[in-house]
């Protein structure tokens, strides 16, 4: 099984244009579309998953640069997803500081 990113393309590009554009190369298992989660407008990349790892590298030198709207494609092997943290204290307080309440100092001499 090999997935696939596939960038560039147009913001009105369906889930089924990007299914139908990879089944002329052999079957795809999925196709995707990443939306805005506030918009639900389309990011402009998504992912195709194919079962057949010779059909999908036909299908990745086949269309990698093709024009789709104007727009040269981006197509290669997807790499894995790194792990995303959620809200974070991102730093710039000092050590265990956690944004509480600052501990009092004591005097040096």
């Amino acid at each position: 099984m090999k997935k696939i990113y596939v960038g560039n393309f147009s913001f009105n590009m369906t889930e089924s244009e990007l299914r139908s554009m990879f089944e002329s190369y052999g079957t795809v298992e999925s196709a995707t579309v990443a939306t805005d989660r506030d918009t639900g407008r389309s990011r402009g990349f998504g992912f195709v998953s194919m079962p057949n790892d010779e059909e999908a590298e036909k299908a990745m030198a086949a269309l990698n640069s093709k024009d789709s709207g104007g727009r040269a494609l981006t197509v290669n092997e997807a790499r894995p997803q790194t792990q995303r943290g959620g809200f974070r204290d991102s730093g710039g307080g000092r050590g265990g500081d956690r944004g509480g309440p600052r501990q009092r100092r004591e005097p040096r001499w």
